[in-house]
């Protein structure tokens, strides 16, 4: 049996535990240290592509709930080196303030920005003050996270993605079978939108400015004609390319066109090309 392999076994025979039975086990904190070690360097994931399609690893979603089980409130206070004031949290010994090393290679630029133990960070990722990265997400390399955005419990965010200015990725930590909010390989995220509900945005997506995405919110294909929504089979999935704006569909009924009503629906206006690419260009020389 491989080491990966026995830390799933041993996890998943923590899992079924409550907070007093892990409380006696005297082995539940070392299990739990080597799991934690796993998710700190990218190792295991709470979702990964196999054979082409998503898939949730739910023991990995049962690993991070016995931490919060199996760990005791505690207060932690940091005082950054010539810093004016502390600052105080209070939470799950289990689940400190991540170490973030400078062998890492990764900017977290001064501002109030966190980042939780138990989450991934590649080389070359950028954080602008103030974000937040929650515990379980993996935020792969070259991907900047800019001022006051969200990187939710579990989220998968692939290679040299742009997360704008107030963007907010949903986290999907329970119930432990859903899938997580997954951003693949180039996408660009606009300023102010929400990724909710674990929707797949599929890589060079551009999702524009202002866009909310979520189970319950059809997405309308101008150029194929089609509608993209969550069903029985899987979440919502933003098709590769897309290029996604916010708009509005008419409501039936007289009483909504006497009031010339409409809800608000996603569109998509194109799919990209040289001009969406010249637009969407990263810059190097913030990474």
């Amino acid at each position: 049996m491989s080491s990966y392999e026995l830390i799933q076994q041993e996890i998943l025979s923590l899992s079924t535990a409550g907070a007093a039975e892990l409380a006696v086990n005297s082995d539940a904190r070392r299990i739990f240290g080597e799991f934690k070690k796993l998710l700190n360097n990218g190792i295991v994931r709470a979702a990964e592509k196999k054979d082409g399609a998503w898939v949730v690893n739910t023991w990995v979603k049962e690993g991070i709930l016995v931490g919060m089980r199996l760990g005791k409130l505690t207060g932690v206070t940091v005082a950054p080196e010539g810093s004016l004031g502390a600052f105080a949290f209070i939470d799950k010994d289990t689940w400190p303030l991540k170490e973030i090393t400078l062998e890492q290679n990764v900017r977290v630029v001064p501002g109030g920005s966190s980042v939780r133990d138990g989450s991934y960070l590649a080389p070359t990722v950028v954080m602008m003050p103030p974000a937040y990265v929650n515990v379980g997400a993996y935020v792969g390399a070259g991907t900047m996270i800019d001022s006051h955005a969200l990187v939710g419990s579990c989220a998968q965010v692939g290679r040299n993605v742009h997360l704008s200015a107030g963007v907010q990725v949903g986290g999907v930590l329970e119930p432990v079978g859903a899938m997580p909010v997954i951003i693949e390989d180039d996408v660009m995220v606009g300023g102010n939108c929400g990724i909710y509900e674990g929707t797949i945005v599929q890589e060079r997506a551009v999702i524009g400015t202002g866009v909310i995405l979520n189970g319950s919110t059809p997405v309308y294909d101008l150029v194929n004609g089609t509608i993209h929504r969550r069903n029985a089979a899987g979440p919502l999935v933003i098709p590769s390319g897309a290029v996604v704006v916010a708009g509005s569909r008419a409501l039936k009924g007289d009483f909504a066109a006497e009031n010339g009503l409409s809800l608000y629906t996603p569109v998509i206006v194109k799919y990209r090309d040289e001009k969406t690419d010249s637009a969407t260009a990263l810059e190097q020389a913030l990474r």
